[in-house]
């Protein structure tokens, strides 16, 4: 097998091409490119084959060049490759990409170099493109310059509107009414093709998503690769999976009532949705059926998962409560409660819409009330302790208040054991709960609100991190869990 030696350069060039004669006297003097290791032949040049877009390509690869020039007798092409830069001159890293014989050059390859280079967006990019060829001529290896050439390529990328906006049931309606916004970065949408959306399901019901393009255009329900966002398969109930833009697309399903959060991925269609934790309060005889927005929320649900939230106080036994998610607060038509008025049941069913009725512990006590709104359930568990320790005052201390005695920011008692303040954090901190303004009794978790606005403290533990802001901010100190929502 003969050795292979890439070489150029005129003097090699010469040697090697003195023996040429009859119609190959030209190649005798082969020309060099003092900046590249590599030899020019007379005639032998690359040109591309004309723009490629890369969504009409069907097969595994793509012709991009090709090669014409008469050869040496005897001479073998090995290989041919190009090296890719933008052709905009920009600070880049060479792309090697090899062509075969006939020009072409393995689809995903390009694909990933424009893609690295310009994004996803689906426009026409242009890559400078120098070719060169590994040739045996009269047993002497060389690596040839075919020159520089311009590749054109179109990313293969789905439309992606540049908002978007879920419509159904979940938002109570199917028209632009309706629709509820995604948020998103504002950045490019082909680099960041991430859309969120946060909503509250009060029941079951289904989902679509509606672009941009159709409420510019008027054409709400325009459906195709830019219209209508859906699932497969009508009433999919799945929270995960992929998604369609196609005639006939289907609606996604919610089953269970509660806060959601929708995350989609329109670079590769793909959809989230997870539960998150809602703000729930208590509405009854243990805050004097108080519904005015401004004074009576001040008996907050404490969550434990983003569907399961409760309430620890003492109760009368007596149509104690319904309860409200916040977006509902006030209006008796969105009100969640039991099937019977007064029912004092362990357990039972929630109900919504306008037929929530007044919910009564099985009796006067401590008790704990859990929600569960991924089953719509209710149950009551009594306390062990019906005598637990009370306390004059609890407050709040930290940077907001320099951590110096008898400076804290007092709380309301708003029912036995459960208290309740409005306060602005100037910057970021960190604070506890503690009792009568001293540190003999004191309660912290180690969190980070900004991380999760809901846990359970520790008797002594650490300090808990609040970002800057309004918080209205609810502890109780029983069962040591903590709200703090964001005014």
């Amino acid at each position: 097998m003969k050795k292979i030696m890439l070489f150029g350069g005129l003097l090699l060039s010469a040697m090697t091409f003195v023996a040429c004669d009859g119609d190959f006297d030209d190649w005798a003097s082969p020309q060099t490119n003092p900046q590249e290791d590599a030899i020019t032949l007379p005639g032998y040049t690359a040109a591309a084959s004309g723009a490629v877009d890369l969504a009409a390509v069907t097969g595994d690869s793509v012709q991009v060049l090709t090669l014409s020039g008469t050869l040496p007798d005897g001479a073998v092409v090995e290989n041919t490759r190009m090296e890719l830069l933008p052709a905009d001159g920009s600070s880049a890293t060479v792309t090697t990409l090899e062509v075969d014989a006939e020009g072409r050059v393995a689809k995903a390859d390009l694909a990933n170099t424009v893609e690295g280079y310009f994004g996803k967006r689906p426009e026409a990019r242009d890559m400078s493109a120098q070719v060169y060829t590994n040739m045996i001529i009269n047993g002497q290896a060389f690596r040839v310059d075919a020159g520089k050439i311009t590749i054109t390529a179109t990313p293969e990328a789905p439309y992606i509107a540049s908002a978007y906006y879920l419509v159904g049931d979940v938002t109570g309606g199917w028209d632009a009414d309706h629709v509820v916004l995604f948020s998103h970065s504002g950045e490019d949408v082909y680099a960041d093709p991430v859309f969120t959306v946060t909503f509250t399901a009060t029941g079951s019901g289904s989902w679509k998503i509606i672009p941009q393009g159709n409420l510019d255009s008027g054409d709400f329900w325009h459906e195709g690769a830019d219209g209508v966002v859906g699932v497969a398969t009508d009433g999919d109930p799945a929270l995960s999976g992929t998604l369609v833009a196609q005639a006939g697309v289907g609606a996604g399903r919610i089953e269970n009532a509660g806060m959601y959060r929708m995350t989609i991925n329109m670079l590769d269609y793909t959809y989230t949705i997870e539960p998150m934790a809602a703000t729930y309060y208590v509405y009854g005889a243990v805050q004097g059926w108080n519904n005015d927005p401004a004074t009576g929320k001040t008996c907050a649900f404490y969550p434990s998962t983003a569907t399961q939230q409760s309430y620890t106080t003492k109760w009368t036994g007596a149509w104690d409560l319904k309860f409200w998610a916040s977006d509902g607060w006030g209006n008796d038509g969105k009100a969640y409660g039991s099937q019977v008025d007064g029912d004092s049941s362990e357990s039972g069913k929630i109900v919504g819409d306008g037929a929530a009725q007044a919910i009564s512990a099985p009796s006067e006590g401590y008790y704990t009330f859990t929600i569960d709104m991924s089953t719509m359930t209710y149950t009551w568990t009594m306390c062990s302790d019906q005598n637990p320790a009370e306390y004059a005052s609890v407050g709040i201390s930290g940077d907001i208040t320099g951590w110096a005695d008898n400076a804290d920011i007092v709380m309301t008692q708003v029912t036995p054991h459960n208290w309740y303040v409005k306060t602005t954090v100037a910057a970021d901190g960190k604070l506890k709960f503690r009792v009568d303004g001293k540190w003999d009794t004191n309660w912290g978790s180690g969190a980070n609100i900004a991380d999760q606005n809901y846990g359970t403290c520790t008797a002594g533990g650490d300090n808990i991190t609040v970002p800057a802001g309004t918080y209205s901010i609810y502890f109780n100190d029983i069962t040591m869990q903590y709200v703090f929502i964001a005014e």
